[in-house]
């Protein structure tokens, strides 16, 4: 991947030391099982990003003047667990850096060390998962680091809030909470889902996106895309709902599969990515510090099941 600053900042935006949001981009496509391509979506993520204008219409602001450092790519791919661990190190690494941390992946498997990264750091956190698909196999293939139990983890061990979703296996029943679970087809006649879903949250929020959550009309430059998704405007509206209402830690977005012929998925992950730190930032002055709270937190202790011991 090549050495650049998100989308083409000046240096002086672009520093660790002032930026208050890291990007760490990971190109990892270790475990689709159709359509692959995944690992090329950071760099045409960050190529639309560097022709994208910077000001935010609906915020009126210029958030990458709060600092975004492009972090390293995460390029380990020896295994699923491997690349999983190495996520993870890197994402607490840059959250105890009291930033702002985001992650671009990659396919879906790269949010099992997001999350456990996060939900290390922050007390009684909620995973909000804008997915298709469920993504709750406790193992897939021979792994339980597979993009098919991207949120399984998750699951288990954090108040997990699933939106969009239309595609799964009946195993899966077995471990979804479904009043907890937003399917595409119900939400179509649900006017109240938003408030619901913002309802079950805990004050602290990390953020997953697996871009087939959108419609293919608008995003079909994923992996798996799947008919009857997700809408700009509807999904801006929610986002933007989430994070005036709640303490949203980071995020991460997943399975941007670019075509060559294909390039407004790409420009629309860049737009995303890019609403989603206005709305972050809508209310702070580029002067501000900005301080994630993590070190209040040190000592906390979320219920789980899960063992950071246990092997894969």
């Amino acid at each position: 991947m090549q050495t650049k600053t998100y989308a083409g900042i000046p240096e002086e935006f672009a520093k660790l030391e002032q930026a208050k949001i890291v990007l760490i981009p990971v190109p990892y496509d270790g475990t689709s099982t159709w359509q692959k391509g995944a690992d090329k979506g950071p760099e045409a993520f960050l190529d639309a990003s560097a022709n994208m204008e910077l000001y935010d219409i609906e915020t009126d602001t210029e958030v990458y003047q709060q600092g975004v450092y492009l972090a390293d790519a995460v390029t380990e791919n020896s295994s699923p667990e491997a690349m999983v661990d190495a996520v993870h190190e890197v994402t607490k690494k840059y959250i105890k850096k009291n930033k702002f941390v985001t992650i671009f992946g990659g396919e879906h498997s790269i949010s099992i060390g997001t999350i456990r990264a996060f939900n290390d750091m922050f007390p009684n956190l909620t995973v909000l998962q804008l997915d298709a698909h469920a993504d709750l196999r406790k193992e897939y293939e021979g792994s339980k680091c597979n993009h098919a139990c991207a949120v399984y983890e998750a699951s288990q061990t954090t108040n997990l809030i699933q939106v969009g979703i239309r595609s799964m296996d009946a195993i899966e029943k077995t471990v979804m909470d479904e009043e907890k679970t937003y399917f595409a087809h119900e939400m179509v006649d649900d006017s109240a889902w938003m408030d619901n879903a913002i309802d079950q949250m805990t004050e602290n929020v990390f953020i997953t996106i697996d871009l087939d959550v959108f419609d293919p009309s608008i995003m079909p430059s994923t992996g798996t895309p799947e008919p009857g998704g997700l809408l700009w405007y509807e999904t801006l509206d929610f986002l933007k709902q989430v994070f005036e209402e709640k303490n949203v830690v980071g995020f991460d977005i997943v399975e941007l599969c670019p075509n060559k012929n294909e390039k407004s998925s790409d420009f629309l992950a860049a737009k995303l990515y890019y609403k989603m730190l206005s709305y972050k930032f809508l209310d702070e002055d580029v002067d501000d510090d900005y301080d994630n709270t993590y070190e209040n937190n040190k000592h906390k202790s979320n219920s789980t099941k899960y063992n950071e011991d246990d092997e894969y």
